[in-house]
């Protein structure tokens, strides 16, 4: 039977080629929903990270799925099982969903302060590359190269509160910048703030974000949580959570996670990976301990790399070894 030989189908593609022998063939034929038909219903592919174990989910075009080769039972990459023409050919991604945090200081490049086009660009470029193989992309962007609450909260009298404030303004400028140069190459993006400013981009809502990532937009997060008293590695944690992504990619001017500053210690080792507990027990300057603790109570991994690396942002989403990796170890 054409059912017995589709070994590793969902049940939707069976029942659209093989329809059941009971059906009666004077019933009439169910109109097709113009949603359903446009676009597969999206399944969460198996991940494969040091901080989670594979997720079962259910059979689709886009999910991994096992099959019988030779008595033995393998599990295919979501790609393998799209039934596209051509489609095996691809290159299989490790996460459906990612969340991209750009620190400031990355946006400034080799410059202590604004933004290079340069940098913006590549970025752009880079998750263009990514987005037309399905993989939704959110990112969250710092602020740091225009203005850091922490470091000037107390001179002049500003008090932390209104340094947070300040540099919660300085990342919507950055995330303004970023789709700009987005859009200039194609790449349909919205920006999102944790607070009203309906001029220049829409409020923060969960399920609207979710929606944009769905229909293959960028979404790109501004002004933090909207807090004073908590930094952007803290938004990027809880928005990743928030929008059930599967992974924090942190982009930063150093190679990965080292065991000292190696702007300070030219002897700073590189670690190949590390665990949450030890991040928090070495005080290992990577993310702020909120951002950490959110991370691990979510089972979410954390992925460390150089953002001046061409191609690490798709190496970074691919899963390759030499990125450095935070989860349970």
């Amino acid at each position: 039977m054409a059912a017995a030989a589709a070994v590793g189908m969902s049940t939707s593609f069976l029942l659209r080629v093989s329809p059941s022998p009971s059906a009666s063939p004077h019933a009439p034929a169910l109109p097709s929903s113009p949603a359903s038909s446009a676009r597969p219903r999206r399944a969460s592919p198996s991940v494969v990270s040091l901080s989670t174990t594979p997720r079962a989910c259910a059979a689709g075009p886009n999910s991994s799925s096992s099959s019988s080769f030779g008595g033995q039972t393998s599990l295919m990459p979501p790609f393998s099982l799209m039934l596209d023409e051509g489609s095996r050919s691809k290159k299989p991604y490790r996460w459906q969903r990612v969340l991209l945090k750009v620190s400031g200081e990355a946006l400034a490049g080799d410059h202590t302060e604004n933004i290079d086009p340069k940098i913006t660009m590549a970025i752009a470029r880079e998750v263009a590359s990514v987005t037309r193989l399905g993989v939704e992309v959110a990112i969250v962007v710092g602020g740091g190269n225009i203005f850091r609450g922490a470091s000037w909260a107390g001179c002049s009298g500003l008090d932390r509160s209104s340094a947070d404030y300040i540099g919660m303004l300085a990342t919507v400028m950055n995330a303004i910048f970023l789709q700009a140069t987005m859009e200039s190459i194609g790449i349909p993006t919205r920006v999102q703030t944790a607070f009203r400013m309906s001029e220049v981009a829409e409020p923060y809502i969960r399920r609207r974000a979710v929606r944009h990532l769905e229909k293959g937009r960028v979404v790109i997060f501004a002004a933090g949580t909207g807090n004073p008293f908590f930094t952007t590695d803290t938004a990027a944690a809880l928005r990743c959570a928030e929008i059930n992504a599967e992974v924090v990619l942190k982009a930063t001017n150093v190679d990965g996670v080292y065991d000292a500053d190696p702007k300070c210690n030219p002897n700073a080792r590189l670690l190949e990976s590390v665990s949450y507990h030890e991040v928090q027990t070495r005080d290992l300057l990577v993310m702020d301990m909120t951002a950490i603790t959110l991370c691990q109570e979510n089972n979410i991994p954390v992925v460390v790399f150089n953002l001046q690396k061409p191609g690490n942002i798709a190496k970074a989403i691919v899963g390759e070894k030499e990125i450095v990796r935070i989860g349970h170890c």
